[in-house]
């Protein structure tokens, strides 16, 4: 029995021929043909059976035969806003393993101790189409424009929010904690965490973070790096809103 294969079509219903890079993989690597069976994803919660009806040198004509709705395996958004590393490999595994794990919406900040600046999501989007068609997930997470963490933190986000820091002089609470209390409504179960750039947020950003209504939390004993600190993160709203 083949393996079924993924492949990532945005607006699938209303179209009938995969995207060039979509169709290149289709034809190139995996040699589809006339007749073989696909499943597309569009990224928005829903799957398709189709089956090839045109395998050219470029083209990959496709006639929908299913249309499957998937339900959700979480509870609320997940968000994870993190100040990237100066090694952009680093951040591309981060984004990569995320979405593996299972997570609603990436955001890059700019801070005061910030090495990285100026951030190309067009790569990161690519890694997470990757992951997503690989873990089969139905939703493809959003992707932000790196933004001034100034401006993010007066964002008037929905449910808990959290600011993860190293500082002792400011108490923080266990975040896999905080995320285990209950919550009464659909827009509470929604999670933003916020994990800082090699060597941390300063100390005025998370008073300034606080005074906008973040908790700030701990993710353990451990000092973590910054992508391992935001895949930490990542899984410890994902367990704790998983639908089991």
């Amino acid at each position: 029995m083949k393996e079924a294969r993924y492949f990532y079509v945005p607006e699938a219903e209303i179209r009938n021929e995969l995207p060039e890079e979509e169709a290149m993989h289709a034809l190139r690597v995996l040699r589809l043909k006339s007749g073989d069976e696909m499943f597309l994803m569009d990224g928005k919660g829903t799957f398709y059976r189709a089956i090839v009806t045109l395998a050219a040198t470029k083209r990959c004509l496709y006639e929908i035969t299913e249309t499957i709705p998937q339900s959700p395996v979480w509870n609320g958004h997940l968000h994870i806003a993190v100040g990237p590393t100066k090694m952009m490999d680093r951040m591309e595994w981060f984004v990569e393993k995320a979405t593996e794990v299972g997570i609603d919406e990436f955001s890059f900040l700019n801070c005061q101790f910030s090495e990285r600046k100026v951030l190309r999501t067009v790569r990161l989007d690519k890694i997470i189409i990757s992951a997503v068609k690989q873990s089969r997930k139905a939703w493809k997470p959003i992707v932000n424009q790196m933004e001034l963490f100034n401006d993010f933190v007066r964002r008037p986000l929905k449910g808990r929010k959290y600011i993860a820091h190293c500082y002792d002089e400011i108490e923080r609470a266990d975040l896999f904690t905080e995320l285990g209390q209950p919550y009464s409504s659909e827009d509470d179960a929604d999670v933003t965490v916020m994990i800082g750039p090699e060597g941390d947020f300063s100390i005025n950003e998370v008073k300034l973070a606080m005074e906008q209504g973040f908790i700030p939390v701990s993710l353990g004993q451990c000092r973590l790096r910054t992508e391992t600190a935001a895949l930490a993160a990542a899984m410890m709203a994902q367990l704790s809103r998983r639908i089991i």
